[in-house]
């Protein structure tokens, strides 16, 4: 007797059977209970998931012959049933449209259409890969689909819906099969496994299932391709030998050299999977998906339901994700996914892929520029700390890469010759620093002088502000429309507080003292009166920006990207 693939051997009979498509399932019994059976239906989703499959059964419970009406639970004994899941039946015609896509097959069913059933209660038309129709065979479908005979069903099946034209769509009621879940998919490799009696490790099934991306005839597929290896018992080991998946301890250590900045480590371990057989293309798809795990637990631990992890690989990628931030494994995964479409196309791919492995080890990770203006206040003595974890709040993100690592030099300050005088009032006072024009004039050196309180960074942003009013004591500081970024900055984690301290402790100035930062709004121009700015002219201006000057000079960086919100 020939040998029955899994995939046909254990294909869903019933409703009830159907993996993965419970709501499809339901809204179909629930046509059949209430008379309410449409006559021409459009499955559509992705190989394997069911979509013939479902049609079978649905062409089994409108013409099951053990009951007087069309039924929800199908017999799956009497001749109609077997004839439909042999694909043999004479009232169930089981078309392929890549080949019968022509307009003279489609008048030729039209003709056949108009005669009643041999022996069921109605004639039921299976059209898969419907898509492959041509317009013409697509337009002579349209008047029987738009008054067909009551004795007539059509059931189309598609992997792109988008090439079934409207008209078609609209005289169709749609059901969209979604993917199966791998933890569905798991489970009934584990079934089936138990069926044929195999021997197999309780760890494999979750691996094969997550190879079928959500297919479960791919699933069946690969799992026969399994029981063929003759090995006893099947286990991971089998998966990664026989069916190319990449070994996850190889992908972990190479992950584990990245995370320790280990350069010559990650080129080691990038080589000892191309020796396996991967291809660059295979290395990139495994990295993505390995990181992605390591971000789900960075994001939300171990406990939940995104993690789709034998519980070793739990275990060891739960170690890993210490030596990540989640900064900078979303930045490896949208680089390694731009990557994979430039490895793919290239006469050079393993260079490309072993630069950009490099650069995640050798790089620093992620900073915002609160952060760092913070850290650069207190970096005289100690190198800026790598790994910091960009805030969600931040409105501007810079992209940097370290040179290296380097010790910030302290600056020298200025330091002012005129000694303050107590007045009679209380307040301090210098000699030629009395009103707000003096200010002013000097607010750049005073600032400088102010350099060793404020730092660096706080004095680069204001350097972007300029003295409006000094009255009772308030000192006014007004921001132009560009200067927003420096304008948010100085108002938050504190500065404003630390600004005003400082500038109080300057000779001359009052000793409580109260910012207040405007934002002057740019006048709204004409139509037409200016010309929009050229891509080099808002480059320019952000990397001339103080805040960016900032970063650039405080770690020694260089500019990789620049991404405007």
């Amino acid at each position: 007797m020939a040998y029955t693939v899994l995939a046909r051997k254990y294909r869903s009979q019933t409703f009830d059977e159907v993996v993965g498509q419970d709501p499809i399932a339901k809204t179909l019994k629930n046509a059949i209970k209430t008379g309410r059976v449409a006559h021409a239906y459009l499955f559509t989703g992705t190989r394997g998931v069911g979509k013939t499959t479902m049609a079978r059964i649905l062409a089994k419970a409108l013409n099951c012959l053990s009951f007087e009406q069309p039924t929800t639970e199908p017999c799956c004994k009497c001749d109609s049933c077997i004839a439909i899941n042999t694909g043999e039946d004479i009232d169930v015609i089981e078309i392929d449209g890549a080949t019968n896509n022509g307009v003279e097959q489609v008048r030729e069913l039209r003709q056949n259409a108009i005669y009643r059933p041999a022996r069921s209660r109605f004639k039921i038309y299976i059209i898969d890969e419907v898509h492959m129709l041509t317009v013409p065979a697509f337009n002579a479908l349209l008047k029987i689909l738009e008054e067909p005979p009551g004795h007539v069903k059509f059931i189309f099946a598609t992997t792109e819906p988008n090439k079934v034209i409207p008209t078609i769509q609209s005289r169709c009621q749609r059901f969209d099969f979604g993917n199966i879940s791998t933890k569905l998919i798991a489970e009934q490799l584990k079934s089936i496994l138990d069926q044929e009696k195999a021997e197999y490790d309780e760890n494999l099934p979750l691996p094969l299932a997550k190879m079928a991306n959500g297919s479960m005839r791919d699933a069946l597929s690969l799992l026969d391709r399994l029981i063929s290896t003759g090995a006893q018992p099947l286990n991971v080991e089998l998966v990664e030998e026989f069916l190319g998946e990449p070994n996850s301890e190889k992908i972990y250590n190479l992950i584990e050299r990245i995370g320790d900045n280990d350069a010559a480590g990650t080129l080691a371990a990038t080589d000892d999977l191309t020796k396996t057989g991967l291809s660059e293309v295979q290395i990139v798809n495994a990295l993505v998906d390995r990181m992605r795990d390591l971000m789900v637990i960075k994001s939300t631990g171990t406990e939940n339901e995104f993690l789709i992890l034998t519980a070793d690989q739990q275990k060891r990628a739960t170690a890993l994700a210490k030596k990540f931030d989640t900064a900078a494994l979303i930045y490896n995964i949208t680089t390694l996914e731009r990557l994979r479409w430039q490895v793919k196309n290239s006469d050079t791919p393993r260079p490309l892929l072993e630069a950009a492995l490099l650069r995640f080890a050798l790089a620093e990770h992620f900073m915002n520029i609160d952060q760092l203006l913070s850290q650069s206040q207190n970096s005289s003595s100690s190198s800026i700390k790598k790994k910091q974890v960009v805030s969600p709040k931040d409105n501007l993100h810079t992209q940097v890469q370290t040179n290296a690592s380097k010790e910030t030099q302290s600056e020298n300050q200025q330091q002012i010759d005129d000694e303050p005088q107590v007045t009679s009032n209380g307040q301090r006072e210098v000699s030629g620093l009395k009103d707000l024009q003096y200010i002013t004039d000097h607010w750049q050196d005073i600032l400088a002088t102010l350099g060793t309180q404020l730092g660096p960074g706080t004095v680069g942003l204001l350097s972007s502000a300029e003295p409006t009013r000094l009255e009772n004591g308030l000192l006014t500081l007004e921001f132009g429309a560009s200067a927003k970024i420096q304008k948010q900055m100085c108002q938050s984690n504190g500065r404003a507080e630390q600004i005003a301290s400082a500038l109080s402790d300057y000779p001359g100035l009052p000793s409580k003292i109260q910012l207040e930062f405007a934002l002057t709004e740019q006048p709204v121009a004409k139509a037409g009166a200016k010309r929009p700015r050229t891509n080099s002219q808002r480059r320019s201006e952000i990397i001339n920006n103080p805040a960016v000057k900032t970063v650039l000079t405080g770690l020694d960086a260089t500019i990789t990207a620049i991404e405007e919100e």
